[in-house]
């Protein structure tokens, strides 16, 4: 129960950000994220705004617009977890509620009753809110749904009933825009005027604003008076003191409409915690306050800074309030670009769109390679700012949880880990060192670095795995301990995505460039003890190498003779790499016999050319073991790292003897990556 203790501390140390509303920028366009709620309250889209004035009376009301919907209001356990029954919240509500004219608008049942008593007690408790008063004199005169209808905000017919659908033309009233309704049986959408929901605003001349939610006398007193109504005490597991124990531990945990828990145990009937205890309170006894400060800092963290991941969510928090790096970017959005742009993009982008035709869209800036030096260089300045902040203070806790929905009623906790600051910084680093590699996300996106566990996901799997892909979830949770416990990235995952980087007449351009330096990123960390380097190593002369190395020189070979002949088209070694891969030494055959033209197009063009390349490819054959070559067994995810690297180097080498038209085919190479 580590995770109740954590988050609760974390809700005590954030203080500060109770009620503050923070914006976040999604697809250019800034939406509203769910605050640190006071306890006792939650969060609900509204439908209407009513304004009243110090004495009661109706001054206004409104539909409100879908990005001001979200309002925060006091709530009971009851009514914070509700589905069925007449639960009803203290101050915002429905107008099966709120309204005392429901019945006879609708013909329907309501609760108004329960609804005043509850607000009346509480204006009893708190005999100096205003508000509270203005809102209940209103109320008792039962006039909401009429005095909402006379300014076209209800709808209602000529019975003065609420309408249930409209019918008149194609252009419905705005109120109807926002009902969630079902179907008749003409399949005509319906939407219930019934479900409104309610929030009031009063103006008083002694305040600046007119708005409750926004009210901090009404969070505390609402919290003081809930506080002395709950009697239920009992041994909490998490503080081991006799206190008042929660009856309901809340929901809407991801988001507004999440009706899962994380505790659950109300069942009466069933066998929940029958069989073991009595009641349920001796299954996990939790107080009340602890309860409301985790469940909200939960919300607000997943809000805040939270990844999602199909139904998984993953949220990586410090408990002194600190934002800790986030482990699930790759090294280019983690400590290359700006953090705000990188979280525009990670929010926003989806698995299997072609990052060229994005970035060609959003600017025509030049193209910016990062050096090795260069990310070793901003990664190391990045974690020196946060090793400032985070110290070995056993206080000082960074913590990464991730939790799913095992059904629409109950979540679970797939992965739970919490660590010291400058443990967490060493975790991230290690895992940016050992995954470092070059990595090709676009011709605009090129760097050294880790690859994004969604990344991993999508070379693993295929470019259409997107963000609601519950295979996408799966796969990033089996690597949260290869990143926070240094564990072994799982087999399947490393040879899926060398097998996918060794198809590459089957996949695009940019798309086959992303797989290979995934592929090779992840081989490396799975072998850390071979000790890979991302220069060329002459003197690793292991068969895959090799076999690798010689791939590489048979398409370079190729590629230069192809663009004296200006003719556009695959090489052989591209067209026949996933059959090499399978069978190195029958297939090194056919490629070497269908290199003799190349060869001898740049003997006669390019004499010096030739001669370098002819010299390093039988240096290269002459480095094998004897009887390995004749090996034809296939190779392992070794030979796309000799392929990469010795294709890597024999691009620079050209381009450092300046050689007349590598300039011209790397342009010719980049047009097509865009295309």
């Amino acid at each position: 129960m580590n995770w109740l203790l954590r988050l609760s501390e974390t809700y005590d140390n954030c203080s500060e950000a109770i009620g503050k509303i923070e914006k976040k920028k999604i697809k250019n366009k800034e939406v509203a994220l769910t605050p640190l709620l006071p306890i006792c309250h939650t969060m609900q889209n509204a439908h209407i705004e009513v304004t009243l004035d110090e004495a009661g009376t109706f001054l206004s009301a409104k539909v409100v617009d879908k990005d001001d919907a979200p309002t925060l209001i006091p709530c009971t356990e009851s009514s914070s977890g509700r589905t069925n029954g007449q639960c009803p919240h203290p101050l915002h509500d429905k107008l099966e509620y709120v309204a005392r004219d429901f019945c006879e608008r609708t013909g329907g049942s309501c609760d108004f009753e329960s609804y005043r008593t509850q607000l009346n007690h509480w204006i009893t408790f708190s005999e100096n809110l205003k508000p509270l008063k203005s809102v209940l004199q209103y109320l008792d005169r039962g006039s909401l749904i009429q005095d909402c209808a006379r300014v076209h905000v209800l709808h209602l017919d000529e019975n003065n009933h609420l309408i249930n659908s409209w019918e008149i033309d194609d252009n419905p009233p705005p109120i109807f825009k926002l009902l969630p309704g079902g179907f008749d049986n003409k399949g005509k959408q319906k939407p219930w005027q019934g479900n409104v929901f309610c929030r009031f605003c009063v103006e008083i001349k002694s305040s600046l604003s007119s708005s409750l939610q926004a009210d901090e006398s009404l969070w505390k007193s609402w919290s003081d008076f809930y506080a002395v109504q709950e009697s239920n005490s009992g041994l909490c597991l998490i503080s081991a003191k006799t206190v008042t124990i929660a009856q309901q531990h809340p929901s809407k945990i991801r988001n507004a409409g999440d009706k899962a828990k994380l505790i659950s145990a109300n069942d009466g009937s069933g066998f929940t915690y029958r069989g073991k205890f009595q009641e349920s309170d001796q299954a996990c006894g939790v107080s009340f306050d602890i309860t409301q400060k985790a469940h909200n800092a939960l919300r607000w963290l997943i809000a805040r800074q939270g990844r999602r991941f199909g139904d998984l969510n993953i949220v990586t928090w410090a408990t002194i309030g600190e934002l800790p790096p986030d482990p699930f970017k790759s090294s280019f959005d983690l400590f290359i670009v700006p953090s705000s742009v990188a979280d525009e993009e990670s929010d926003t982008d989806l698995l299997d769109e072609n990052p060229q035709k994005k970035n060609a869209k959003k600017s025509k800036t030049p193209i910016v390679v990062y050096s090795a030096k260069q990310c070793a260089d901003k990664l190391n300045g990045m974690l020196g700012g946060y090793a400032g902040k985070f110290s070995n203070d056993d206080a000082n806790q960074v913590v990464i949880m991730a939790i799913d929905s095992a059904t629409p009623g109950r979540m679970a906790i797939r992965y739970y880990r919490e660590l010291k600051g400058s443990e967490f910084l060493d975790r991230v680093r290690e895992w940016h060192e050992s995954c470092a590699w070059y990595q090709y996300f676009g011709v605009k996106k090129q760097f050294v670095g880790a690859p994004a566990p969604r990344d991993i996901a999508q070379a693993a799997y295929g470019k259409k795995l997107d963000t609601k892909d519950k295979l996408l979830g799966a796969t990033v949770s089996r690597l949260l301990p290869c990143i926070m416990e240094a564990a072994p990235i799982p087999r399947d995952l490393v040879e899926s995505c060398v097998r996918r980087a060794s198809q590459r007449i089957s996949t695009e351009f940019w798309e086959w460039s992303k797989s290979l330096g995934i592929a090779c990123s992840l081989f490396r960390h799975q072998y850390q003890e071979r000790k890979y380097t991302m220069e060329y190593e002459t003197d690793r002369n292991t068969r895959d190498y090799l076999y690798g190395s010689l791939l590489a020189i048979a398409e370079h070979i190729e590629e230069r003779a192809l663009h004296l002949a200006k003719e556009k088209r695959d090489t052989h070694a591209a067209k026949l790499m996933q059959r090499f891969a399978e069978r190195p030494f029958s297939t090194w055959r056919t490629i070497e016999l269908q290199l003799t033209p190349s060869i001898s197009r740049l003997r006669n063009n390019r004499p010096t050319v030739h001669q370098r390349l002819k010299s390093l490819l039988d240096e290269t054959y002459s480095r094998f073991e004897k009887g390995e070559d004749v090996q034809d067994h296939p190779l392992s995810g070794e030979f796309l790292i000799g392929y990469h690297t010795l294709r890597k180097k024999l691009w620079e080498d050209a381009k450092k003897k300046k050689d007349a038209d590598i300039v011209e085919i790397e342009e010719s190479l980049n047009e097509e990556a865009e295309s």
